[in-house]
């Protein structure tokens, strides 16, 4: 999945909210990404936060707690076209006319199995 966007903690939050089926606690993601590494509970609150700030977490207040529990504000997929949209106009901005004929060059170097794959995108 291209999350370079995202920080490696960033994106190992991200990873796991995703998995889960329903919204999250800080403390469930701090406990499934200190199976693997030591964390510390302000520092991935941090992150969740900081990604609730650029729309990637969603944040409700818990109920009778001080905690939110956080889902995500959509899915990885979506998240991978919005990222590649401002990149590909970032692209634009700096190149012009030059990046449109680079990327039309590529399209004729393509496969059918990519050109399958580009047919589909483009129809979502």
């Amino acid at each position: 999945m291209g999350l370079r966007g995202l920080g490696e903690l960033e994106r190992a939050v991200m990873a796991c909210v995703w998995a889960h089926d329903g919204p999250v606690t800080g403390r469930e993601v701090v406990d499934e990404l200190a199976r693997t590494r030591p964390i510390a509970y302000t520092t991935v609150l941090t992150v969740m936060d900081r990604l609730a700030d650029k729309g990637l977490l969603v944040a409700d207040a818990t109920l009778g707690k001080r905690a939110y529990d956080y889902r995500p504000a959509g899915t990885p997929t979506a998240f991978l076209a919005a990222a590649s949209r401002r990149e590909a106009q970032q692209v634009l901005d700096r190149y012009g006319d030059a990046a449109l004929a680079a990327f039309a060059a590529r399209l004729d170097d393509l496969t059918p199995q990519q050109r399958k794959r580009l047919e589909d995108l483009e129809g979502r």
